[in-house]
């Protein structure tokens, strides 16, 4: 599932994890526990443990996985307020988890948290109204919501008003502005944000065309695991751009973004094996078998 899309515990739940299972990691009959206080609190009206209530059915925790209930759970505990379980519930409203896929209903839920202050709802809400998604597309909307979820640090909003800016998207197009947010968020260590910093530098955007100020931020958030980024590094090293022609290189990286996937990297990668000979191919193919991604971008 996206990281984007776990659903978030209560601070209450937390706590009830740690104090039953002694400060270690909880076990099967620790869960029975917790399911059994958090069931008896749900029925009484508690919208806390309503939401804690419904986590435990989502993780399978102390019961049997049933998104069904999950749902049914998050329900009662969003009508109550609860901003915690109405950015839950809008979540599975959004993914089609324990019934239907409606975004109208997603788009609701994920507002009334966000209007609470509930900042992990804010991006979402931002890219449901940039996309039209369960409300008109609305780019104002947007920006409104990314800007207020990059006050909080976040990222990926960062990165898509750098996105928002590159593209012209509700203001008027501006690279520089788009370089300003894409690095920001890249200084964070926002994957995505990196490779857009590298297009950016390669096509002269904003920027002097900088091979090289290019191949870094490819590199950065290749070392990441980012398919697009390892596409773009890897065409870097198949034409010399920014570092030395290298085809054993260049075959590594395309490879990597090919087993993600990238339909790109797929077809370049086959079309650069039929020129390469077969230590080169083999050296290649090992390269990419013993990559590791990083934990965190270098600077």
């Amino acid at each position: 599932m996206n990281p984007r899309h776990l659903l978030l515990p209560s601070l209450s739940l937390a706590m009830l994890l740690l104090a039953a299972s002694g400060g270690q990691a909880a076990s099967t009959d620790h869960f029975d526990q917790i399911y059994r206080q958090v069931r008896m609190d749900a029925e009484q009206g508690d919208a806390a443990a309503q939401n804690n209530l419904a986590l435990l059915y989502y993780n399978g925790k102390g019961a049997n996985r049933d998104l069904e209930a999950a749902r049914k759970w998050f329900q009662k505990a969003a009508d109550q307020g609860n901003t915690v379980a109405q950015h839950n519930l809008g979540l599975m409203y959004e993914q089609g988890q324990g019934g239907a896929r409606d975004a109208r209903e997603a788009a609701r839920w994920l507002r009334q948290a966000a209007e609470q202050g509930y900042v992990k709802s804010y991006f979402h809400l931002a890219m449901i109204h940039k996309k039209g998604q369960g409300v008109p597309q609305d780019y104002q909307e947007a920006l409104r919501w990314l800007r207020k979820a990059a006050e909080t640090g976040d990222g990926e909003a960062k990165s898509n008003l750098g996105l928002m800016h590159e593209q012209g998207l509700g203001v008027p197009q501006s690279f520089e502005e788009a370089l300003r947010w894409y690095h920001d968020a890249a200084q964070g260590g926002n994957a995505v944000a990196m490779n857009n910093l590298g297009l950016l530098h390669e096509r002269g955007r904003g920027v002097l065309q900088d091979y090289k100020e290019a191949e870094t931020w490819f590199r950065k958030a290749a070392e990441l695991g980012l398919a697009a980024a390892q596409y773009n590094l890897g065409m870097m090293y198949r034409h010399g751009h920014g570092v030395g022609q290298d085809n054993v290189a260049a075959h590594m990286w395309l490879n990597l973004a090919a087993a993600q996937g990238d339909e790109n990297a797929i077809r370049e990668r086959d079309g650069l094996a039929g020129r390469m000979n077969p230590a080169e191919l083999a050296r290649a193919q090992e390269l990419a078998r013993a990559w590791k991604p990083r934990q965190e971008a270098a600077f």
